[in-house]
This record gives structure tokens, sequence and C-alpha cells, in this order.
């Protein structure tokens, strides 16, 4: 006999929202299952938020199911949830010490006030901050606010903890060191955590799974590695890390699992992944191409450097080719000027092929079904 699948921790039914007339998500279906940290990723608009604040109980799903532990939630208030929420603006109490802040939701709980407090002091502990007992938010830097925060929710041991976009109002480096210390503690805690963020960057570092959203839907939720190397659409190709989308025709294919593709007036072969559709877009990442001042292996096209940008660790580069706009990027000792003539070489094992976003759906069944793979895949 088959065994049964474990429970998901949360679980989303063709939920869907209206504001008036505007549908923000539309019949999502996910399974998060329990103890990994999975990320909500899309662009400003994309139902992420709103899908995030229905599991929190802030929304009511006009349509659907959402399910905790297998209870079901979606008419429950946040406060019979189990779920605890990580705010981008931090919402400490301004008036309030760390620690009062810290403790805020303990005071409804069963636990004496010494208990509460010696509680709030272990999460203090938890993210760091021992010694900041007494001192009022606005003593505290950004990073800081944040770890308060994370302890305020940590401190209430959900079955769920959820972060809406924690980190967008830290500087660069400080949001990667945030990020670091927020992935360690959910590992260690072995916490269920749901995580939205517009950062591609960020949720590639943090993640267990990603679900990228586009336009209220599920575009694909997949592990990061896979996720970046092997996108569904040009959609989720663009969006996640950037990337040359260039119109290309498949001409062949053989039995060694290999593709053939004509690009332009050159043809080469690539893994094939079990491409099936007809019009099809290459998957050409910035760091996929070789720039040369010779032509060398083929497939090789020609190309005139129209901007050259210096960041340091590498150069980045938009160049004009026989088969359209290229953005390429190469390591900082690999210099060209604006205005040079270079031949591009790509690597060829790190391609891919994907469809036009907006033609990948034959019909809801073969996305669903799609979806329902991919979220099962290890």
């Amino acid at each position: 006999m088959k065994p049964e699948a474990p429970i998901a921790q949360v679980r989303l039914e063709n939920v869907s929202k209206l504001f008036g007339s505007v549908l923000a998500v539309d019949d999502v279906s996910i399974d998060i299952a329990r103890g990994i940290l999975v990320t909500i990723l899309g662009p400003s608009g994309c139902g992420k938020t709103t899908t995030l604040r229905m599991i929190a109980g802030l929304e009511v799903p006009t349509s659907g199911r959402i399910l905790i532990a297998g209870k079901d939630v979606t008419r429950l208030p946040p406060n019979e949830r189990d779920v605890s929420m990580v705010f981008q603006s931090y919402a400490l109490f301004p008036h309030m010490t760390v620690l009062e802040n810290v403790g805020y939701g303990l005071a409804a709980s069963d636990l004496n006030r010494k208990a509460q407090i010696a509680k709030a002091r272990d999460g203090l502990h938890l993210v760091g901050l021992d010694g900041y007992d007494d001192r009022l938010p606005s003593e505290l830097s950004g990073g800081q606010q944040q770890r308060v925060a994370c302890a305020r929710a940590l401190v209430l041991e959900p079955q769920v903890l959820l972060f809406d976009e924690p980190l967008s109002n830290l500087d660069a480096k400080l949001r990667r060191r945030m990020r670091e210390d927020i992935r360690e503690l959910q590992l260690s805690l072995g916490l269920t955590s749901v995580y939205v963020t517009h950062d591609q960057e960020e949720a590639l570092a943090v993640s267990d799974r990603i679900i990228v959203m586009n336009k209220g839907r599920v575009a694909q939720i997949v592990t990061p590695p896979v996720l970046y190397g092997t996108p569904r659409d040009s959609f989720v190709a663009d969006f996640i890390g950037g990337a040359n989308l260039i119109p290309c025709e498949i001409v062949g294919r053989t039995a060694g699992k290999q593709i053939t593709l004509r690009l332009g007036t050159k043809t080469f072969t690539l893994p094939d992944r079990g491409y099936t559709g007809e019009e099809t877009l290459l998957v050409l990442r910035s760091g996929s191409v070789t720039m040369a001042v010779k032509p060398g292996q083929e497939p090789s096209f020609a190309a005139t450097i129209r901007k050259a940008t210096y960041l340091g660790s590498h150069w980045e580069f938009t160049l004009d080719s026989e088969i359209g706009t290229i953005f390429a990027t190469q390591p900082a000792d690999r210099r060209f000027a604006a205005g040079k003539i270079v031949s591009l070489h790509f690597k060829t094992d790190e391609l891919t092929i994907v469809a036009p976003a907006d033609r990948r759906e034959t019909s809801v069944a073969t996305s669903k079904a799609a979806t329902a793979a991919e979220a099962g895949s290890p």
C-alpha cells in the first residue's frame, strides 16, 4: 500500500481574492511542507502580499480554502490561526522598550508576568540582542529593529512564521546580513516560514522553494536551482536573474537527448529538457556569454559594444549583434571598450528554451498539472 502523503503545514485550495472588480489573486493552489522556508516572489501587483495576508487572516478569500496543519482557518481571525508575522515596517511600539515590544503578544498567554519576561529575554537572545531590554526602538538601527520584530514573532512559538518584505527598508549590506540571519534562525528552529519579496537574489538566497507569481496566478513552484536553470516560460526566465530572450527555431532532435536550434544563420545543440512547444525563445543568461576579439569555436556571433560599465567585480556590456541586442557580463580583467567589434560565444550547457509567457498555457488543466508536478519534485 502506498503511504499517505504528509499533511501540508500550509495549504491553499483554489484561493481567489477580489477587490471590487480587480482580481488580485486568481485560483491559487499551494502546498507548503512543515519546516521549510517558501518564498512568494513576483513584481509589484502580482498578488504575493495579498496571498500572504490571506494566510495571516488579515484578508478573507473571496473563494477557496486555507488550511494550517489540516485545520480550515479560512474564516478565522488572525489570533486564532497560530501564525506570527514580521512586517516590512517592523511595527514596533515607539513608546515601549525592546523587552516590552518582544513580550507584547505574551500578555494574552497563560504565562505569569515573570515567565513572560523570561521568555521575552530568551527571544532577544535568539536574535543576538542580549542586554538591549531597556532601549527604545528609536535608539536602535534598522537591522536591530528588524531583529526585535523577529523576536516578537518567535516568542509566540507559531506553527507558521510569515515575513512581509522584511528587508526592503535596509541598505544593501545590512540586507545581505539580515537575510543570512533569518535563514539561520529558520533552519535552527525548524520553522515553517512563508516569505514575500520582490528581490530575486534575496529569494534565491533564503528559500527551500520559490513560488513565482504573475498577474495573480502561480507561474512556477520549484527549488531555486531548478527555477534559475529551467524556468517554465519567458516571464519566469526574465524575472529570475534577468535573461536575453532570443527567438529561435527547433530544427532537430537526437537520440542522445540533444536538441538542435537555429539562431540567425547558425545552428547548435544543447540538452533537450523535454520542451514540446512550437514557438521558442532561447534563454541566454548574461554570464553564459563569452566575448572574444576574434571568432572562435562555433557558434559565434559578431557584435558591436554599445555600452561598457565597470562594477568592480565585473563588467556589464550592452551589445548590438546579428541576433539582436545582447546583455553580457564578463570578469573584471576582461575589458573591452565601447564601439569595439567582438565575437560572442555561448556556453551551450547553460542554455535552455522556453515558450512566450502569454502563450504557455494551452489549458487550465495543463497548467495546474504542471504546477502540481513541480511542487512535488525534490
